[in-house]
């Protein structure tokens, strides 16, 4: 949101005040420590397309128990990777289309998809909601046929 001078212990520091749109939180970081707390810019509009590239592509191979697919989605989501992302998001779109998801995969996709539509907001300039309706449409358009076949996977083990 902005850059500002503040004094805390007696020394004066730029901070930067951060709104999180996800879960309506304002956090201030120190500008010198914004690559230690994980912060970055977010993407140009050209990346974008790349991004979308990643969300159209052919889901990767996942575990099968759900509990080591969670975490390594989780992982995947921790890294702030916004490939990463993009990633977690067409794998558990494939997923639900195709099995359905748990109830613990559901709110890791709704807040994946949350993520990836507040880095669309801002590098597109859109709006909350147009960058939600966009990233919607672009998962309708992900069908189960993607989904890798047990010959294909089976072919690229070999």
């Amino acid at each position: 949101m902005k850059i500002e001078q503040k004094e805390v212990l007696g020394q004066y520091r730029d901070y930067l005040t951060i709104q999180i749109l996800h879960n309506d939180m304002t956090v201030m970081v120190p500008v010198e420590n914004a690559d230690r707390a994980g912060l970055r810019r977010v993407v140009d509009p050209d990346v974008v397309e790349e991004v979308l590239a990643v969300l159209r592509g052919h889901p990767t191979k996942m575990p099968k128990n759900w509990s080591r697919r969670y975490k390594h989605n989780r992982d995947k989501l921790k890294t702030g990777d916004i490939f990463e992302v993009a990633e977690v998001v067409r794998n558990l779109a494939v997923r639900y289309a195709d099995k359905g998801l748990s109830t613990g995969e559901k709110q890791m996709f709704s807040k994946a998809k949350k993520i990836l539509a507040s880095e669309l907001m801002y590098a597109r300039n859109f709006s909350e909601d147009e960058a939600t309706l966009f990233l919607e449409n672009v998962l309708g358009d992900i069908h189960v046929e993607q989904a890798p076949t047990e010959a294909q996977e089976a072919a690229s083990v070999a």
